[in-house]
């Protein structure tokens, strides 16, 4: 991320709810970013990454970080990854849709988080399928790296503002977007 991944993060770092969820003591603060972060992974059933995303976190992830089963979409043949607790890494090599399925089944009701990165994502919006995002604005510069819209079609979707949450180091803003 440029090297600016703990100024991007800050904000997650400094709160007790973060900390909580990694069964860790640590934060300085319980605000509205704590609350955030409890009702995305209190609504959270399973997640979507790509091979890259997994890859930075692999080595330094918790056990157990995600709590639901993870989707990763890669070309590498690999067998699910069986962490202690209830985090299971699936590799998905057959497309978008495939993990999608999969992790609906999986969630069980609850939504599925498409984590990033930014091509996981993209791919996901330009095929149609997302229903609502956030955006974490942070202060920080960025020299280069992957623009999230490019590419996009932009009279694909109805945007619509549905959550503003302010706080110290970011700002918070959840989107739903209704396909055209």
């Amino acid at each position: 991320m440029g090297g600016v991944s703990g100024q991007i993060h800050q904000w997650m770092f400094k709160q007790k709810a973060f900390w909580k969820h990694l069964k860790m003591e640590g934060g300085e603060e319980y605000g509205a970013d704590s609350k955030l972060i409890e009702d995305v992974f209190a609504g959270t059933g399973a997640y979507i990454m790509g091979k890259r995303m997994f890859e930075e976190g692999e080595v330094v992830w918790p056990e157990d970080l995600f709590g639901a089963d993870v989707y990763v979409l890669t070309h590498e043949k690999r067998e699910p990854w069986v962490q202690k607790g209830t985090t299971t890494f699936f590799f998905i090599n057959d497309g978008i849709q495939s993990a999608l399925e999969k992790a609906k089944q999986s969630a069980q009701g609850k939504n599925v988080r498409i984590q990033g990165g930014a091509y996981t994502i993209q791919q996901y919006l330009n095929a149609g399928l997302v229903e609502e995002f956030f955006i974490h604005i942070a202060p920080v510069f960025l020299r280069s790296g992957i623009r999230l819209f490019e590419g996009m079609d932009k009279d694909m979707y109805d945007i619509e503002i549905a959550e503003v949450i302010p706080s110290n180091l970011t700002t918070h803003i959840r989107y739903r977007l209704k396909k055209k």
